[in-house]
């Protein structure tokens, strides 16, 4: 796991306590994570968004933080709100079912930029396993981060 330093990002910060909890609580639920896995889930799916709004790399989640992008998304008032705010416009979610495991390549990019853009990273979220098969890295077609 990546060591913070005092002057990191954190996707729970950006999010506010109210939607971190609820996010963690939805990944809880739904996704059958413990409380402590599901926050740390809850807030790199909150940093991933963030990121990918600004990206100049193509944004893939990882297979575990793709599972709070769905409670993200799925919160779709305030997942438009962190769309307008940090991208200025809404980071649509065009999932294709079944075209294979993710590119780790591209995974591990996407904490790289994560880092880069002062983001907490909890590296061994980001990992693919394979037992995801749906790719959920797009916006209209396009790359999570792309114009």
């Amino acid at each position: 796991m990546t060591t913070t330093a005092n002057d990191q990002k954190t996707g729970r910060a950006v999010a506010g306590e109210e939607l971190y909890e609820s996010l963690a609580r939805f990944v809880v639920i739904h996704s059958g994570q413990s409380p402590e896995r599901a926050e740390r889930i809850a807030d790199q799916a909150v940093a991933f968004l963030v990121t990918a709004a600004t990206a100049t790399v193509p944004m893939v989640p990882s297979d575990d933080v793709d599972l709070g992008l769905h409670a993200l998304i799925l919160h779709t008032k305030e997942y438009a709100g962190l769309c307008e705010q940090y991208a200025g416009r809404f980071l649509h979610h065009n999932p294709t079912p079944g075209g294979g495991t993710r590119d780790l390549e591209r995974v591990a990019a996407s904490a790289r930029a994560m880092k880069a853009a002062g983001f907490t990273v909890f590296d061994d979220l980001w990992t693919v396993d394979g037992t995801n098969l749906a790719q959920c890295d797009s916006d209209c077609g396009r790359p999570y981060g792309q114009a």
